[in-house]
């Protein structure tokens, strides 16, 4: 498998606006993502938005599905998280992926983000595989 970091947030849109995520293969169960902190990242208490922590585990566990299912359009179906720790701008955040199971239309996984070797979130999440592309349902996706 690849072990090293690519840029994945190649195409406009939420996550490419707002720094992008590097991501690499680590096993077929095993994924890691990573990316920076910066200020448009805060909240008003000066500590990265729950916000912008949600959406980066979305992004990086979906994109973990997404490579299990061999490359198939996947789309969040749940996603549990479970906000434990901070962190500020300049922080590198690291998430680590498990995939718990995969059927032939769902993807199951644990994700952790950590900061400074410590874990900050936590999140379990369901992913639909799809088996159109996902401009067939139309705008918005």
């Amino acid at each position: 498998m690849d072990k090293k970091f690519e840029q994945i947030s190649l195409k406009q849109g939420f996550m490419k606006h707002n720094g992008g995520v590097f991501f690499k293969n680590i096993s077929d169960t095993e994924y890691e993502f990573k990316s920076t902190i910066n200020e448009n990242h805060l909240n008003s208490a000066g500590i990265t938005h729950g916000g912008y922590l949600s959406a980066l585990v979305d992004a990086g566990a979906g994109t973990a599905a997404h490579r299990t299912a061999n490359n198939a359009p996947c789309v969040t179906i749940s996603l549990d998280l479970k906000f434990i720790g901070a962190s500020k701008v300049g922080d590198e955040i690291i998430g680590n992926v498990k995939i718990l199971k995969k059927t032939k239309t769902l993807v199951f996984l644990f994700c952790e983000l950590k900061c400074n070797n410590k874990i900050i979130t936590s999140a379990s999440g369901v992913w639909k595989i799809l088996k159109e592309k996902v401009s067939d349902f139309g705008p918005g996706g």
